[in-house]
């Protein structure tokens, strides 16, 4: 297969615009006549579903939470960025785009890139509309602050639950359509495989939770909007539910993935602190904007953060980049912090921790305005750990977070499988090897509200003249069947070993030798480890209860079967970039100073992946760089 971009022609700040003065167009009449199922109700799948059931179209729309609402798009904290430039600080669309095809460490297209840029300033106007309290100044305008890898201050808040008040917005704007009876909400519905018929996605497969009855639902398109799979490492600041189930059986009917091992650390996590934990717990970035990261000077210094003189504290981030200082990317910090702890400068009581201090931004600019920008963060960090931010610093550490892989897309966000759309968290199309802060929220929302309703025409107004297959075909017989043979199969087995035991070695794996840093060695040996955790599952996994009840097991069982496969392809993945770039980092590659080695010269492409009957077939896609030249990425 080759891969076309569909990129459009003309100048990178025309291309949108052209591509859309030659798009299809579908007369609201005939999209009466086409279903399109959503699977995902975050920003991207219930954006996308409201604004695709707006213009006309019917829509399904599935989660697996008990209601929409509960997306985990309400966990991103920090904010969403635009180029309005209200701080006159010089920012611009250009800006914008350059910060973040350079944050990515230049492994995006440019295209995808620009566009998400220059449709960030609308989008913000669009959420002021549905009425998201977006945080503002004394005079009544919006107010910004700075995140990481930018100069600028660029980012849009609602105090510390941006993700949740964008969340609501949608929600209300679903909830709409939902009332409309042109959206049909199926919440607790776990899609469990895609339906591909004669080459196009034409349905999926579904279980109700609550009854473990299995479903087929058929449609003209299929657009997955299903986040991250950054739970492959078990431990990170997802939620438990979430998951790559829904990618990895589209990648496995035929959908592409696209550089899997590209995963982000976050570096402003709480710290584990025992093996028993199910999750981590994400503190702002923003809290980065007044907050100063620092570790002590003595090893293992044993006395409490406040008795620490500042002549013995190491203010890293500031000391090793000080144009950006505790404002540094986030591959950058997490790494940073990752060589002061392991090199025994790590505090708390596991010694995992960096210390995140508020006393000068308090002594300079007051409690209470420190208490209105973080306010909920400094309550929920109290909350969990006891400690009162305001009078002692927080103690953060890196932890697994975004995933910048997944399946690969084209400009009009379709993936290998003609009808099959990835919007969100799992497409692989603006960050490239890293994302940049605030630009998670921005590229969903755009996805979902701009782009796909935009570029999904082209698609279905040739579905008009086609025959439209339901779910009597034997193509959803076949896929249905599999399906229930693999529950069947995860059922019998009865062994001695629960599915957490399981997933905890898988994590460890995963977390020791594909996270932060990588090498040769280590990833041969992961890959032999985790294929021996995948016998051993399937010999000796516990799974209690039936398939015809509400069974949370099951659910995480089949899950788990698919983390185990997408480990092994992140580990091939890995393998074979002989470089460093952006969160990817090998420590074969690196300066003497240890900041990433990136080699143009041979990897400057997106790794795309095709499944091969368990093996996985490398596809290279090119980038091309017409407008931006890429240089040795210095935040120095």
């Amino acid at each position: 297969m080759t891969l076309d971009s569909k990129i459009p022609e003309g100048r990178l700040e025309d291309k949108w615009k052209n591509y859309q003065a030659k798009s299809h167009l579908i007369n609201p009449a005939n999209k009466k006549k086409l279903q399109i199922i959503v699977v995902g109700s975050g920003l991207a799948g219930a954006g996308a579903a409201a604004t695709l059931a707006e213009s006309g179209y019917e829509v399904q729309c599935f989660c697996y939470q008990d209601s929409a609402r509960r997306a985990h798009s309400v966990a991103a904290q920090g904010g969403i960025n635009a180029a309005k430039n209200y701080q006159h600080d010089s920012d611009s669309v250009w800006r914008m785009f350059y910060d973040t095809i350079k944050g990515g460490d230049f492994r995006s297209r440019e295209a995808n890139t620009y566009r998400l840029a220059e449709l960030s300033a609308p989008l913000i106007d669009h959420f002021v509309q549905q009425g998201v309290p977006f945080a503002r100044e004394y005079g009544g305008v919006l107010a910004n602050r700075s995140f990481g890898g930018v100069q600028v201050q660029r980012t849009f808040y609602a105090r510390g639950q941006t993700g949740q008040q964008l969340v609501l917005a949608a929600y209300s704007q679903l909830s709409k359509m939902i009332r409309a009876k042109k959206v049909t909400m199926l919440p607790r519905h776990d899609v469990l495989d895609v339906v591909v018929i004669n080459g196009k996605a034409k349905g999926v497969i579904v279980r109700d939770l609550e009854t473990g009855a299995i479903k087929r639902f058929a449609a003209d398109a299929l657009v997955l909007a299903t986040g991250g799979y950054s739970r492959v490492f078990r431990l990170s600041t997802l939620a438990i539910g979430c998951n790559g189930s829904a990618i990895w059986k589209a990648h496995k009917r035929g959908a592409y993935f696209a550089a899997p091992s590209f995963t982000q650390i976050h570096p402003t996590a709480l710290p584990q602190t025992s093996d028993a934990q199910s999750k981590l717990t994400l503190m702002s970035e923003s809290l980065r904007n007044d907050g100063r990261i620092w570790v002590p000077k003595q090893k293992d210094d044993p006395r409490k953060a406040r008795d620490i003189p500042e002549e013995a504290r190491d203010y890293y981030l500031e000391r090793r980049y000080p144009s950006y200082g505790n404002l540094a990317p986030r591959d950058i910090a997490s790494r940073a912090a990752k060589e002061r702890i392991d090199g025994g400068y790590g505090v708390g009581p596991l010694k995992n921790a960096v210390y995140l201090d508020f006393k000068h931004a308090i002594n300079k600019l007051g409690k209470d305005l420190i208490e209105d920008k973080y306010g909920n963060l400094f309550t929920m960090y109290e909350k969990i750990t006891g400690i009162n931010a305001y009078q002692e610093p927080m103690k953060i550490s890196p932890a697994a977070h975004f995933s910048m892989g997944g399946l690969w897309v084209d400009y009009e966000l379709m993936t290998t499988i003609p009808g099959l759309y990835a919007i969100g968290e799992c497409n692989y199309s603006d960050h490239g090897a890293n994302r940049l802060g605030a630009n998670s929220l921005l590229q969903t929302s755009i996805d979902g509200y701009f782009i796909l309703p935009n570029t999904i025409n082209n698609y279905l107004e040739g579905e008009l003249r086609e025959r439209h297959p339901g779910v009597d075909h034997p193509e959803f017989s076949k896929v249905e069947a599999e399906v229930q043979a693999q529950i069947n199969n995860i059922l019998s087995i009865k062994g001695t070993r629960t599915t957490d035991d399981f997933h905890r070695e898988l994590g460890k794996v995963m977390w020791q030798e594909c996270a932060m840093s990588r090498n040769k060695l280590g990833l041969e040996h992961a890959i032999v480890q985790i294929n021996h955790i995948k016998r051993e599952f399937w010999k000796d996994v516990k799974v209690t209860g039936s398939a015809h009840e509400m069974n949370p097991e099951l659910e995480k069982a089949l899950r788990l079967a698919d983390f185990i496969e997408l480990a092994i392809l992140m580990c091939t993945d890995a393998l074979q970039r002989d470089e460093s770039c952006g969160a990817y980092f090998r420590e074969e590659y690196q300066t003497e100073e240890g900041e990433a080695m990136r080699n143009d010269k041979d990897f400057s492409y997106v790794s795309v992946w095709e499944y091969d009957a368990g093996n996985f077939k490398l596809h290279k896609e090119a980038l091309e760089f017409e407008y931006v030249q890429p240089t040795v990425r210095s935040y120095k």
